[in-house]
């Protein structure tokens, strides 16, 4: 179907070929204008969180600390509320704020961070091993019955973890490493 002086097509072969990958390109740009508004998610609904190994999620100790967990933290002056998790939501885990949320996790494996070495930090009782990620900070702790790890981003400023060390102190007794 050449043009037989040129050996191009025909003219309204090529215009319908530029007419199909025109909308073509445009469905692709609808298609990721929407994926990537749905990617960022509403920071209103369910936050999606991975699961991670916590062989005592659901034992008694978890139980109990996810019930005496602060209902609201400050974070920079900020009060933040629970976030709802999205299904299937990890175990003995809570979320507070819209954006950038802070996470707290219940009965997790021993961090490989700690050994003998480490630096802990004591906050309102509680001893803590930090581990610093690109962009936040996850808070161990370490002394108690089970592990748990609090997850700040870098802008949070302290009050998240001593309102979590206050609520861990106060459930949780303190137990030699």
């Amino acid at each position: 179907m050449a043009d037989s002086d040129t050996g191009t097509p025909p003219k309204a072969a090529l215009i319908v070929a530029t007419v199909l990958a025109v909308a073509l390109a445009g469905v692709v740009a609808v298609v990721a204008l929407t994926k990537g508004k749905a990617a960022e998610g509403d920071p209103n609904g369910p936050l999606a969180l991975v699961s991670v190994p916590a062989p005592q999620a659901g034992g008694p100790d978890c139980a109990a600390m996810m019930g005496a967990v602060p209902t609201e933290i400050v974070s920079s002056g900020k009060k933040l509320t629970p976030r709802t998790l999205a299904d299937p939501a990890p175990p003995a885990t809570i979320a507070w704020g819209d954006t950038d949320p802070i996470v707290l996790r219940c009965g997790l494996e021993r961090p490989p961070e700690l050994v003998p070495t480490a630096q802990l930090r004591l906050v309102n009782g509680v001893n803590w091993l930090p581990v610093a990620g690109a962009g936040s900070t996850t808070w161990y702790a370490v002394d108690r019955a089970v592990y748990l790890a609090l997850t700040v981003p870098d802008s949070a400023g302290t009050g998240p973890l001593q309102s979590v060390a206050e609520a861990i102190a106060a459930k949780l007794p303190a137990k030699a490493n």
